[in-house]
Formats: structure tokens, C-alpha cells, sequence
């Protein structure tokens, strides 16, 4: 026996592919299906394209945002330093207001802004129905008692209500939609409600502010109107304040969507804080 061992922790050189036979054991082979398929997730491909179109369509806006201000700052410098207001063409037959939502208003809030504009012309076209109403009413026996009444208060309808209409809650809305302003969104939830308010009043129509039969609505068709004739223009004045009131809910419900959507209402209790200090 020698003096010394051999160390029994030292790592024995072995080339396992020695004498051309190799120790190492081979893995097992897998099963080949030829037919087999592979599921690939698709679930998000449809969030991927809505992204793409909202992607394709905020470039876009900036794009005509960019186009904007480049007019605006060649129309200055042409005015000569000059602050250039916008110029008036609506109605088209005889401009009075700027008017023009395909360019001042972004492409994701156009639809709404039309449908907004379809329920200020409806309205006008409502107060001048029950113009019409009030006339067929005189007309046909109503000339003694509320008759000419009726007719010469719904003419004073049409003349202020519309006007109001526009000022207080059509051109607030127009100015949030273009400029996204909070305080704008506001001012016009809160006109917009009262707008609703008398919509809902005028389809009902009670003399309570003026003469029953000066709105077209369902109480005159009940109560003031004499014939058949009378009352269908009255019904039919009811069943426009009604698709009104209608539309209108619809656009109050979309335009408070996006307003918490886009976060606007913390931004306009900010401003409003703002203002008040």
C-alpha cells in the first residue's frame, strides 16, 4: 500500500465518446402528428384594429389642427399682425354666424355635433309648427277669444325662443366640441336641461304662461281645438315636441359620455375654483 492514496474527491477525466460508443442514454424520440394544429390567440386582433382607426383618426385630426393654424397664421400676417375673426357662412343665403363642423370640430365628435345641429333646426321647425297651428286654430273659429292671441304669441315665440336657443346652449356646445374648453361643457349641461325642460312643456302645452292654443301641443288638441281638422295639426305639433325631447335626451347622454370619458368634469371643477379665486 502506498504511502499516498489516491483522492477519492477528484473528478475522474472520462470522454464519453471514447472507442466510438457514447455513455450518454438518448432522449426518447416525440410523437409526429401531421395533421395537428396549432391555436394561435386572436381574441385581440379586433382591439388592434379599433386602436389602428383611433390611432389613423387622431392623426388626422392633428393634421387638420396644423393645417388650421397654419391658415390662421398666414391670415395674420396678412392682416398685419391683426387678431382675424371667423368669417360668416351660414345660412348660405345670407351669413350671420360661423358655422362649419367638418372643419372646426374633431372627427370622433362630429357625429354628435350634427345630430346636436338637427335638434336646434328641429326645434325652430317645431315653434314655427305651432305658428301654423295657431293660425289653422284662428282661422277656423278662432278669431273671437284666444285666436288672434295665439297667433301673434307664437310668432313672439319663434322670434325669441330660437335665438335663445342658439345663445344659450347650441353655441356653448359648439365652442366645447372646438375647443374642448370644461367651463363650455357646463354652461352647457346646464342650459341643455332647461331646453329639455321646455320641450317636455311645450308637448304638453298647459295655458299657464300664455294662451293654450299658442303651442302645438296635446292639451290644445284635447281642449281647444274645435274639429278634427284643428287638432291634427295640434297632434302633430305634439308628436314633433316629442321626437325633439327625444333627440335631445340622446345628445345630453352622448355629449356627458365623452365630458367623463375625457376626464373634463375634474378639469372644470379646477377651473371653476380658478375663476372663483
Amino acid at each position: 500500500m502506498s504511502r499516498y492514496e489516491a483522492n477519492p474527491f477528484a473528478e475522474e477525466d472520462v470522454n464519453p465518446f471514447a472507442g466510438g460508443v457514447s455513455r450518454l442514454t438518448p432522449l426518447p424520440p416525440e410523437p409526429y402528428d401531421r395533421g395537428a394544429t396549432v391555436d394561435i390567440p386572436l381574441d385581440n386582433s379586433r382591439s388592434f384594429k379599433e386602436k389602428e382607426k383611433e390611432l389613423k383618426a387622431k392623426e388626422a385630426e392633428l393634421s387638420r389642427k396644423e393645417r388650421e393654424l397654419r391658415k390662421q397664421e398666414e391670415a395674420i400676417e396678412k392682416a398685419g399682425g391683426k387678431v382675424v375673426k371667423d368669417k360668416k357662412n351660414f345660412p348660405p343665403f345670407a351669413p350671420i354666424i360661423h358655422h362649419d363642423i367638418q372643419n372646426d370640430v374633431p372627427i370622433h365628435l362630429q357625429k354628435i355635433m350634427y345630430v346636436a345641429f338637427s335638434t336646434f333646426l328641429g326645434f325652430a321647425f317645431c315653434m314655427f309648427w305651432s305658428i301654423v297651428a295657431a293660425s289653422v286654430y284662428c282661422v277656423n273659429g278662432g278669431w273671437l277669444g284666444t285666436g288672434i292671441g295665439a297667433v301673434i304669441l307664437s310668432i313672439f315665440n319663434f322670434i325669441i325662443v330660437c335665438p335663445l336657443a342658439y345663445f344659450l346652449w347650441y353655441r356653448p356646445l359648439y365652442r366645447a366640441m372646438r375647443t374642448d374648453s370644461a367651463l363650455s361643457f357646463a354652461g352647457f349641461f346646464l342650459s341643455y336641461c332647461l331646453h329639455i325642460g321646455f320641450c317636455v312643456f311645450c308637448s304638453i302645452s298647459p295655458p299657464v304662461l300664455w294662451s293654450g292654443a299658442t303651442i302645438a301641443g296635446i292639451i290644445p288638441a284635447v281642449v281647444y281645438a274645435r274639429n278634427l281638422f284643428v287638432q291634427m295639426f295640434y297632434f302633430i305639433g305634439f308628436g314633433l315636441y316629442v321626437c325633439e325631447t327625444l333627440l335631445c335626451l340622446w345628445v345630453l347622454k352622448r355629449v356627458y359620455a365623452y365630458f367623463r370619458g375625457s376626464g373634463k368634469g375634474s378639469e372644470a371643477t379646477r377651473e371653476a375654483m380658478r375663476a372663483a379665486i
